[in-house]
């Protein structure tokens, strides 16, 4: 598995000139997003800096465990964050920055960073098919999860609609091959 992880991480560098992977703690730009994030989601994003691996340009910003994280999670992350170093390339730095933070509103309803995200969640859905079987994407733990990420504080609340979250979820098993009905159980 780690050769495969190392193989990504260099088809990747083929795809992003000046790609690199960044420790989040060791980032003073980091600290202050994660200072930031605390305050704007009144504590409820308190483990930016420890759970969440981020993107931003040509950079993905990684935990400090991450090292340490199995082969297989670091494969099937780094192919969601693939995705989101591909909008940077589309839409630009600055174009992320204003449709990912602000548009149509940074918190609540910030439709753009929905929509950004669930491109890179599916692209993870297929990875984590391929790597741990459909049974993993099937089971409520990691519905609730993927749900929980839209509804909650974690990205700011950002399509706090868990009914059209749960459709989304539904449509995505369905172009993986998984059928929603088992993916309830």
């Amino acid at each position: 598995m780690e050769d495969r992880y190392q193989a990504l991480l260099a088809h990747i560098a083929r795809e992003i000139p000046g790609f690199r992977v960044v420790r989040k703690d060791r980032s003073r730009f980091q600290r202050l997003i994660h200072g930031a994030l605390v305050a704007i989601t009144f504590g409820a994003q308190r483990s930016y800096l420890s759970s969440y691996q981020t993107t931003i340009g040509r950079t993905v910003y990684v935990t400090p465990d991450w090292d340490e994280l199995p082969a297989a999670q670091r494969y099937v992350t780094m192919r969601h964050e693939r995705i989101h170093l591909l909008q940077f390339r589309r839409y630009t730095t600055v174009g992320m920055a204003i449709l990912y933070l602000l548009l149509p509103l940074p918190l609540g309803l910030a439709w753009f960073r929905a929509r950004f995200e669930w491109e890179a969640y599916v692209e993870g859905m297929r990875a984590a098919v391929e790597i741990f079987g459909r049974a993993h994407v099937e089971s409520r733990a990691y519905r609730d999860h993927v749900v929980a990420q839209f509804t909650s504080g974690a990205y700011g609340w950002m399509w706090p609609f868990p009914a059209a979250v749960e459709r989304w979820y539904d449509e995505a098993l369905a172009t993986l091959g998984v059928t929603a009905a088992s993916a309830g159980s």
